[in-house]
């Protein structure tokens, strides 16, 4: 134990805070690391730009451009990042043999085997996202379509991948979360809101009527207020997700770029585990809209980790993170992102959050202002850093391995 750790467990210890017990509990957190950070949500089924509201602003050089490529990338991550992690996948990352290519209503679960081999020889579950943008079918609505041609399409879509979540739940023994988000809306005020929500919801009710193991599988439903080319009207609003997750009994997934700029998912979280049994969490960082930043250790962050350690029911929340930056190294953005998190949920569990409850109740609100505030003062960093050490991780000086892999592998990619 160094010295710095010392005193920081012994500080911690004044509130009753087991440092050593934090941060084997922290290890065992999983985060679930997204794939597009890596190659700017490209995918491998089709060539193009992205559509669906979709952008990825820069052209750092580097970028993952083959499976193999965005393979040894995530290991680059996970070699920087302690604790556990999930990998989650988009459809769009289907696998295709040499020759070989299917349309996405007709993927299949060997389309993604190497990546279930992938995540079994690193002990990882896989998470998953149907696809509904970047493709021609995507160039207007598509769950919620009044082209009943478009609309089965992608009804199909969503039922293979229901198939191909539950086999990676099967294959690696973790349950498979499959998140359902569409970019559904129109540009302008529409004439007609009701009947394309009325659609989306059948297409739904169609896609998890092919039956499945919710056990193995964690449907969720993710919902969007705007994006761009679709500024007025959004099929996927929050009313209408959080209507359909609790009336169909799935899980509810709370994207903090995906509110009113007022908003703030930290307060909402609270509210949803009241009503739902499970909730996912997709964290990022808006700025102006859902431009999907690197996340940073601001407030809103460590105020979202704090409401998931204070519910106490941490086990039931599906931590995923999903911003995709390419004007920046794409490995650090990642690993900054990843280890921003960690470090606000760290933050979160060496914060007496009882006594803080028991301040609250007994409307001692001088004293709990106090303890928040001096709490702010306490040596979390060092705790951080003995976190660090004992995953076998680096602390502050991680990045000169990217500037390293970035010399050695990122440059030669041209």
């Amino acid at each position: 134990m160094n010295q710095e750790y010392a005193i920081a467990k012994a500080k911690f210890a004044t509130l009753g805070i087991d440092t050593d017990k934090v941060i084997d509990e922290l290890r065992e957190i999983p985060v679930s690391m997204h794939c597009w950070q890596g190659d700017d949500v490209k995918g491998f089924d089709f060539d193009g730009e992205l559509s669906g509201g979709i952008q990825t602003t820069g052209n750092y050089p580097g970028r993952a451009r083959t499976p193999d490529e965005l393979m040894a990338d995530i290991d680059k991550v996970i070699s920087l990042d302690g604790g556990k992690h999930k990998l989650n996948l988009h459809a769009c990352y289907a696998i295709f043999e040499k020759g070989e290519w299917v349309d996405r209503d007709q993927l299949k679960p060997c389309h993604f085997a190497k990546w279930v081999e992938f995540a079994k020889a690193r002990g990882m579950g896989i998470d998953f996202n149907p696809t509904f943008f970047s493709h021609p079918k995507a160039s207007g609505l598509t769950l919620s379509s009044p082209d009943e041609e478009i609309r089965t399409f992608w009804v199909r879509h969503g039922q293979a991948c229901l198939r191909i979540a539950e086999y990676f739940a099967d294959e690696t023994g973790i349950p498979c979360v499959m998140n359902v988000w569409i970019p559904d809306g129109y540009k302008d005020i529409p004439a007609d809101r009701y009947s394309p929500r009325a659609r989306f919801a059948q297409s739904m009710d169609e896609i998890l009527g092919i039956g499945y193991d919710r056990e193995k599988v964690l449907v969720c439903l993710e919902s969007k207020v705007f994006g761009i080319g679709l500024e007025s009207y959004t099929v996927g609003s929050a009313e209408f997700g959080l209507g359909y997750v609790l009336s169909r009994g799935i899980v509810p997934l709370m994207d903090n770029g995906h509110y009113h700029p007022t908003e703030v998912v930290s307060d909402k979280i609270s509210s949803m585990l009241l009503f739902s049994k499970k909730l996912a969490l997709h964290v990022t960082r808006s700025v102006r809209w859902d431009s999907d930043h690197v996340i940073r250790l601001d407030d809103e962050t460590r105020e979202i980790a704090k409401e998931i350690v204070a519910s106490g029911r941490i086990n039931d929340i599906a931590i995923a993170l999903d911003y995709f930056d390419a004007s920046i190294n794409r490995i650090a953005a990642w690993t900054i992102g990843l280890r921003n998190f960690r470090k606000a949920l760290l933050i979160a569990m060496l914060t007496p959050n009882a006594e803080f409850a028991k301040l609250q109740r007994e409307d001692r609100y001088t004293e709990l202002m106090l303890l928040q505030e001096e709490l702010k003062g306490y040596p979390w960093g060092a705790v951080w850093d003995e976190y660090c050490a004992r995953c076998g991780v680096k602390g502050e000086d991680w990045y000169a391995d990217v500037a390293e892999y970035e010399k050695n592998v990122l440059a030669k990619r041209v």
